[in-house]
């Protein structure tokens, strides 16, 4: 096989991958809050916290 072919077979398979893992994760939600001191907190989108803000946060995209 010819190099080229080589990268474009080992790239498709790379893409394939990401696709598949990204369908079998789900859409899990969360909640990233970030602080101006450059520090972040994720919240899992069970956590009460994240219920709280979750609502908010799908109506102010629901804006944009």
């Amino acid at each position: 096989m010819r190099p080229r072919t080589l990268v474009l077979i080992a790239g498709g398979a790379v893409a394939v991958t990401v696709v598949v893992r990204r369908a079998l994760r789900g859409s899990d939600e969360r909640v990233d809050l970030y602080f101006d001191d450059g520090s972040m907190i994720s919240l899992e989108g069970d956590s009460p916290e994240a219920q709280r803000l979750l609502p908010v946060a799908r109506d102010l995209l629901s804006t944009v």
